[in-house]
Parts: C-alpha cells; structure tokens; sequence
C-alpha cells in the first residue's frame, strides 16, 4: 500500500489528535498587526488576536505560507512517503493552493494540491474521510476525484460577527458595509464554490440563526444529513448552548462545535457564528 502524507494549512481546526497524527503536517498562515508578523498558531492564538484586534492602529492582514516553506517540507516529507496530498484553504480566499502548486514542481515526488473550496473544520472532516479512504487500500487518484466530489457538495452559512472588521480586511464593500452598519443588517455569508456570498439578510442575530437553521432544515429534508459542524469565533458557549437545541430538533444528526481560529478571526470578528455541513458525506 503506498504511504501518503497529508499537508494542510493553518485556517483547518486541529485537535491535538490531529496536531499529533503522525501523517497530517501542518503549514501555518502569517498574521500581520501594526506592522509585526505572527505565525498563526504558534506565537499567537486566537484569544491573543481578538483582544489585540480592539487596539489595532492599522486594519491586519493575512499572508499565505511561502513556497519555499512547502517545498522545505515537501523535500523532507519524500524521504518517507510515496505521495503527498494536500488539501488547502479555498483558492479563491487565499493563494495557498498556488503555493503549493509551485512548490510540486520544485520537488521530486507526487503532490496533489487539492482546492478545498472552504476553510475551518469542514476543510478538516474531508482530510478525515479521505484518510480513510487511502487507510482502505484506495487508489490515490481515486481518493482526489472522491475528494473534490465531496467538497463540491458541501454548505456553509455565517453570522458575521464583525461587519467592520471584514470591511476593513477588505472582504466586504464599503457600500455593503454601511448599508449593514447603518440599518442594523446581519448579513448571512454563504461559502460558494470557495468564496463569498451575501446569501440572506436579518435585522438581529435571533433572526438571522433562524434563517440559518431553515436553511439546515431544507438540506436535511432533501437528504438526511449525518454530521454537522458548528463554528465559532471566540465563545464556546454560545456554540455550545446552541448545539443543545439543533440537537433537540435534529435527534439524528451529529452536531460537533469547532473554533474557526486566528487566521479567519482577522476577517470575522469574535462573535461570528455559523453551521455546516457536507451533503455527500456517508
């Protein structure tokens, strides 16, 4: 059986399981505030962040990892593994992927750059399934095309938690954003072929959950729906206390809350909250 490595970078929720599994690497993400770079996940966590965010004189950034820090590890990784699959932040949110192309062709071993068309926890569920697909004796070609067959049938629907700060990291426009601000708007964001959208409107956060567990409803009707992931900003409770009443009116489906980390904390905001989930996961 062919040994594969699994590479993915820092916007994926890592357990310490997953921190340890001996066949997942980990690339971390570059956060720059007031001119100072942090590596995400190393020395700075997401309590860090928000709590730096409120005295910010600058709006921050975010930075993709280097080529050259892929193929470092892509060099190191060929001494032990046959194949290298990576699976990456969307493409069309960052320029991971890119990266990580250009590393391959610096190296002297197979490596399939797989374009999650996500981030967060939903990015991770799929690195599960597809290590279990290889762990089966599947053919690696095989578990790619599984793999971006999956990713495509996935939703993901956000409460912002900040309109200002995904204003001012640019992902929103400023007629959008004032618009939102002024009338007191919570926007849904969906995630759509990897990027995003403006999928709903609501005048409070009340109605905009409601209209995000509608939406969880109908998908569920359509085709029961087995796992679904909750995400979070900064405040594990409200996940929490959340999860208890999706779990009373959805008895069958397994609920799991996960943070989105610092990397998307930049552009979301401490309170940003929001479900998921992959259609075609068995």
């Amino acid at each position: 059986m062919a040994k594969v490595a699994w590479v993915t970078d820092s916007t994926a929720f890592l357990n310490d399981d997953l921190r340890n599994h001996p066949d997942l690497y980990q690339i971390p993400m570059t956060i720059i505030m007031d001119g100072k770079e942090y590596t995400d996940g190393v020395d700075l966590t997401s309590e860090e962040l928000y709590a730096r965010l409120k005295t910010l004189e600058t709006p921050p950034k975010t930075s993709q990892p280097a080529i050259g820090a892929f193929q470092d590890l892509y060099e190191k990784l060929k001494e032990n593994y046959d194949y290298i699959i990576a699976v990456l932040v969307s493409a069309k949110l960052s320029g991971t992927v890119s990266s990580s192309e250009q590393a391959s062709q610096l190296v002297d071993i197979q490596v399939y750059s797989v374009d999650s068309k996500i981030l967060s926890y939903p990015l991770t569920r799929m690195i599960l399934k597809g290590m279990e697909w290889t762990e089966s004796g599947m053919e690696v070609e095989e578990v790619i095309k599984k793999l971006e067959m999956l990713r495509d049938t996935g939703e993901t629907y956000v409460q912002i938690g900040s309109l200002e700060q995904l204003h001012r990291s640019g992902r929103m426009s400023g007629v959008q954003f004032f618009l939102g601000s002024m009338l007191n708007v919570k926007p849904i964001i969906s995630v759509h072929d990897g990027e995003l959208s403006v999928r709903e409107k609501a005048r409070s956060e009340k109605k905009a959950k409601d209209k995000i567990v509608k939406l969880l409803r109908s998908a569920h009707e359509k085709k029961p729906l087995k796992e679904v992931f909750i995400l979070y900003g900064l405040h594990p409770a409200e996940a929490e206390e959340w999860k208890e009443e999706l779990q009373e009116e959805f008895p069958n489906i397994k609920f799991g809350c996960y943070s989105l980390g610092a990397t998307i904390g930049v552009h979301a905001g401490e309170n940003t909250l929001g479900i998921s989930w992959l259609n075609g996961l068995d």
